[in-house]
């Protein structure tokens, strides 16, 4: 992209997309000089945790670097796709905070659907790439810096419901937290809408959406 004039490179990326607890997260990476990228960095899905955490800072370093979000409740409002685009335009608002000229920039999208313009306010120059995030240092950048952040994010909500097992399943659905839906309940927290399909978890939501009660609850 630089070859063919572009003077700002924006990758971004999505993680927690099917997750049925959590929030979605959408990180953003922008360089504006085609220098070597940290040694080892992948697509966040292909390395491990450990060397996820490893990479952070030295992609912060590397790239101006932001992360925004759209909560379980959203998702249950709007949809995965619209949260999606909201979770892009926050990373992107922040990034802009930083420093970044985002409007001068190319923001490349990893996959094939562009569901970031639907909701910005000003057009972008929105390119999508078909494994973008296995091919292209600042979209794989973009990967882990926001799988790092929202892993934070569920492994501090686990110390408030270690029940679900957050700090290892990090919100998808892992058999023991399909049973611990089951048997709790959800919280707020959850994607309501999404456990509704399910049988193993569908009984334990109400017509309105709201939990049924825990009769171990009841005094």
């Amino acid at each position: 992209m630089f070859a063919s004039g572009a003077r700002l490179i924006i990758g971004m990326d999505e993680v927690g997309r099917g997750a049925l607890a959590g929030p979605v997260a959408v990180g953003v990476c922008a360089i504006s000089v085609a220098d070597d990228f940290p040694e080892g960095l992948r697509d966040s899905k292909l390395i491990s945790a450990q060397r996820r955490v490893a990479l952070d800072p030295l992609v912060r370093a590397w790239g101006a670097c932001a992360v925004g979000e759209a909560s379980a409740a959203e998702i249950d409002e709007l949809g995965i796709t619209r949260c999606l685009g909201l979770a892009g335009h926050r990373a992107l608002v922040a990034l802009h905070e930083l420093g970044v000229p985002v409007a001068e920039g190319v923001v490349l999208l990893d996959g094939k659907h562009d569901w970031l313009t639907p909701v910005l306010n000003s057009p972008l120059n929105v390119v999508t790439r078909i494994k973008a995030d296995q091919d292209c240092g600042v979209v794989a950048g973009a990967s882990v810096v926001a799988k790092v952040w929202r892993d934070e994010i569920m492994v501090s909500l686990a110390a408030e419901h270690p029940e679900f097992g957050w700090d290892g399943n990090k919100g998808y659905g892992a058999a023991t937290h399909m049973a611990a839906i089951a048997e709790h309940g959800p919280t707020e927290w959850h994607r309501r809408t999404w456990l509704r399909g399910n049988p193993d978890t569908a009984s334990r939501i109400d017509s309105d959406g709201d939990a049924l009660p825990d009769s171990r609850d009841e005094t």
